[in-house]
């Protein structure tokens, strides 16, 4: 992992620390884009259908004015784990950003995998 990705960690796990204290916001995503600028974003936990913290950063992201993700990483409230994105949104992020690289595994050692090997392993598991 490149020093860049453990700040993205960090970024995810400081916006988790910080705005995950209820039931209502338990993950923090944070992605980055190849000049440097990340966007974060939480879920929204809600019985008929919430989001999840990966679609509110590409929503935000939108709103910026942001072309293209590099790299993305999802942490549980108060960024305790690393989170792999839902098999909805592994799909989403694979259609709109083919090249988008995803932090997963454990919070002390987590690696680096491209979203299409996710997409590949969710669709295993159908």
């Amino acid at each position: 992992m490149r020093d860049t990705d453990r700040a993205l960690v960090q970024a995810a796990s400081a916006v988790a620390k910080l705005r995950c204290r209820s039931a209502a916001h338990t993950l923090a995503s944070a992605a980055r884009t190849g000049e440097g600028r990340v966007v974060s974003g939480v879920n929204v936990v809600h019985p008929p259908g919430g989001a999840c913290a990966e679609v509110v950063v590409l929503g935000a992201a939108v709103t910026q004015g942001v072309g293209e993700l590099e790299t993305i990483v999802t942490v549980g409230d108060r960024g305790r784990t690393v989170v792999a994105p839902c098999e909805s949104c592994r799909r989403l992020l694979a259609d709109r950003f083919p090249a988008l690289r995803v932090i997963v595994g454990p919070v002390d050692d987590p690696r680096v995998v491209p979203v299409t090997e996710l997409l590949a392993t969710a669709d295993l598991a159908d």
